[in-house]
């Protein structure tokens, strides 16, 4: 990171960014076009930060992640304008996360149950986790292993 002021390292912040964030993004590269997609998502840090997403059976991303399923990752929290009588003061505060993993699916049942928990509770379903069998067989559950990321913010 070029600006090293800017960038967090404190676990409870990069924590807290997480669990803020809405949705992240991932791009995939393939040939000379890049692609990204804006996810809903759940995560799971212990020793490796792992995040989850599910979608559809089919469709691009899901193309793209067979041909190339290193990807990167990226989410930002606390948007805040800042104004100056000049215009080339204006700024914006933020905090961000900006990684690189793998991406896979996840075939094994308790392990999608897992993984759509894990997004559950990110958007706070505290209530009994039951899915239905022929939902959980037309949901995809993707598991995004993190190889490195970091955390930057403007203040």
């Amino acid at each position: 990171m070029r600006k090293k002021d800017r960038e967090i390292k404190d676990t409870k912040e990069l924590e807290e960014i997480l669990q803020k964030a809405d949705v992240c993004r991932i791009a995939f590269a393939v040939d000379v076009m890049p692609y990204i997609v804006s996810m809903n998502f759940g995560y799971a840090w212990k020793d490796n930060l792992i995040l989850y997403f599910h979608c559809a059976k089919e469709g691009k991303k899901l193309e793209l992640m067979k041909r190339n399923n290193m990807v990167c990752f990226e989410m930002d929290v606390d948007h805040e304008l800042v104004q100056s009588e000049n215009a080339c003061d204006w700024g914006m505060k933020y905090r961000s996360i900006v990684g690189l993993g793998v991406l896979e699916s996840v075939t094994d049942e308790e392990d999608k149950k897992k993984g759509l928990n894990c997004i559950m509770e990110h958007y706070g379903f505290a209530g009994k986790k039951a899915y239905n069998e022929k939902a959980l067989n037309l949901t995809e559950v993707l598991r995004l292993t993190t190889i490195e990321f970091t955390g930057k913010k403007k203040t």
